[in-house]
């Protein structure tokens, strides 16, 4: 697994990195979720300019190795086949340059993210979509079509059924398989939140091998799953600021409602503990984060920009 440098040495060169600097010469290159990888480690600088580095050389081999252009009598239809070639020497001199088992085993899933407060959906080659919350993150994988992971947040699958070939979701420590289905994926603290509004959804296919048809629910905590009820119709009603919980913990509440409102809402220990039941309506919150005192039986505190929730006094 090796790479040329500029002097001709051969240096080390790994598969994220070259994994980033192919995705980068995309022109629908994500230059947000980029800076993000690039700034959470220092050495990743190095390591992405030395991919790059490795990428021209191969460019460059291929340039030296294509044929010479088209003539103007050159047909429409001949067109494709050369822009074939060019995609097949590319990837030969990539395996040259950087190695065959680099090319391999390179990573090539990536990570769609929200901010704070933005909504933003996801379609699949396949007809399918996903809705994702604020602050929410989904890993895909083009190897694995039919497949996705949910990181952080929450998210709405609608799923186009094929019984050949489902589509499974990973979510925390679960692992579900659609059987023709819309589904809503929450993970909220130390819970992993599923709800089933259509179809059905097999949980744990390879453990438990729970069924949940339109309106059932389950929430795993600790390893532990915990059946539950919900109105079907009520499923993925965050989308319009309907936010619905079953026993959380206050201090899950306020990083659920951060990643909704697209505010700082924290909690002091005294109350972070506290669990609540209900609904809360993010339209009038938005306007007046004040209005949570009542709503958990808090005082609300502001800080700046923060809102923090503590014990009355």
């Amino acid at each position: 697994m090796s790479a040329f440098g500029g002097n001709g040495a051969h240096e080390p060169i790994d598969a994220e990195a070259l994994d980033w600097a192919l995705r980068m010469a995309e022109p629908t290159a994500d230059w947000d979720e980029f800076l993000a990888w690039l700034e959470a480690d220092p050495r990743r600088s190095t390591r992405y300019d030395h991919a790059v580095s490795s990428l021209e050389a191969a460019t460059e081999l291929v340039r030296r190795q294509a044929p010479p252009p088209a003539t103007a009598y050159e047909t429409s239809s001949s067109r494709p086949a050369r822009r074939h070639w060019i995609g097949g020497a590319m990837a030969a001199a990539l395996i040259g340059v950087i190695g065959l088992g680099v090319w391999h085993e390179r990573d090539r899933s990536y990570m769609v993210a929200t901010t704070a407060g933005e909504q933003r959906v996801i379609r699949l080659a396949d007809g399918s979509n996903i809705v994702m919350a604020g602050g929410s993150r989904v890993q895909l994988d083009p190897a694995h079509p039919r497949s996705a992971t949910v990181l952080a947040g929450q998210a709405l699958f609608r799923v186009r059924h094929d019984a050949a070939d489902p589509f499974r979701v990973r979510a925390g420590d679960l692992d579900l398989t659609d059987l023709g289905t819309v589904f809503d994926v929450r993970l909220l603290g130390d819970q992993t939140h599923v709800v089933v509004a259509e179809g059905a959804v097999l949980v744990d296919p390879q453990g438990a091998k729970l069924r949940l048809e339109p309106g059932q629910s389950v929430t795993e905590v600790d390893g532990q799953l915990r059946r539950g009820r919900q109105d079907a119709t009520e499923v993925g009603a965050w989308r319009e600021g309907h936010l619905a919980y079953d026993d959380a913990a206050l201090r899950d509440v306020a990083v659920d409602l951060s990643r909704q409102l697209g505010l700082r809402i924290t909690t002091t220990p005294a109350v972070a503990p506290r669990t609540f039941n209900g609904t809360l309506e993010m339209r009038g919150l938005r306007d007046d984060p004040g209005a949570l005192g009542v709503l958990l039986d808090v005082e609300v505190r502001r800080n700046g920009s923060d809102w923090i929730l503590d014990e009355r006094r």
